[in-house]
């Protein structure tokens, strides 16, 4: 049940500032590029979209939500926190409420307890705004239980 996928072809590098120390211990600032997105989905029946697991096994990544990415309905695999960097996305939960998310704004995805409806929806929708594709991090918690389940107030 996914939309349109992304183009064949990856995203331009990110660019970021990288502190760091030299030899002498002199701290410099460096304008680096991130490359390297691999193409995935990040659950059984999502679009996919590009991914860069910045750190290696660890929680948080970076993806790339191409011009015209969409979703079809689905439920997140695990319990994340999604932070836009750039771009603007929309979700769309069951009772019909879209809301848009854009630069410097996060969500939370914890529909992991959603169940089908009697039209088959399930969890949310979501996709892609605008010409310009949506950068996010994603940050997900090692031990998924944590954040099971969690309802509004749950993080003050």
């Amino acid at each position: 049940m996914t939309g349109e996928g992304p183009p064949n072809t990856a995203p331009a590098p990110l660019a970021f500032w990288h502190l760091w120390a030299d030899d002498q211990g002199i701290s410099r600032h460096t304008r680096c590029e991130m490359g390297g997105f691999q193409l995935a989905a990040l659950g059984a029946g999502d679009a996919p979209q590009w991914n860069h697991p910045f750190l290696g096994n660890g929680n948080a990544f970076l993806t790339v939500l191409p011009v015209g990415w969409s979703a079809g309905w689905h439920v997140n695999v695990t319990a994340k926190w999604i932070v836009v960097l750039s771009g603007r996305w929309f979700v769309e939960s069951m009772d019909g409420q879209r809301v848009v998310i854009g630069p410097g704004e996060f969500s939370f995805g914890g529909d992991q307890q959603s169940r089908a409806d009697a039209q088959g929806r399930i969890g949310h929708l979501s996709g892609q705004l605008g010409d310009e594709p949506c950068v996010q991090l994603i940050v997900q918690n090692n031990d998924p239980a944590v954040w099971a389940g969690a309802r509004p107030g749950f993080f003050r």
